[in-house]
């Protein structure tokens, strides 16, 4: 199991997260799909390393439009991972 940073994320016109990545990285950029089914399979994990708030896990949440990615590194409501570079 691999323990995968995450410093971009890909999205589509309506804001949702498509895949996500790290500059460099061999896996990089990894389709959203593939990075649920790692996580639910316990293949790797994933996380952003923010340079203030530390590490803060990536999860996968079952929504009303089916499974999408998220993190939350404090108290607001917005999917911290739109604050992520695009891919």
């Amino acid at each position: 199991m691999a323990d995968r940073a995450v410093h971009q994320a890909r999205h589509d016109s309506d804001g949702d997260v498509t895949a996500l990545g790290s500059p460099g990285a061999a896996w990089s950029p990894r389709p959203k799909w593939d990075v649920i089914s790692d996580i639910e399979n316990r293949i790797h994990t994933y996380y952003v390393p923010w340079k203030i708030a530390g590490r803060t896990e990536i999860r996968v949440v079952k929504g009303p439009n089916g499974k999408y990615l998220r993190t939350d590194r404090d108290d607001t409501e917005r999917n911290n991972l739109d604050d992520l570079p695009e891919c």
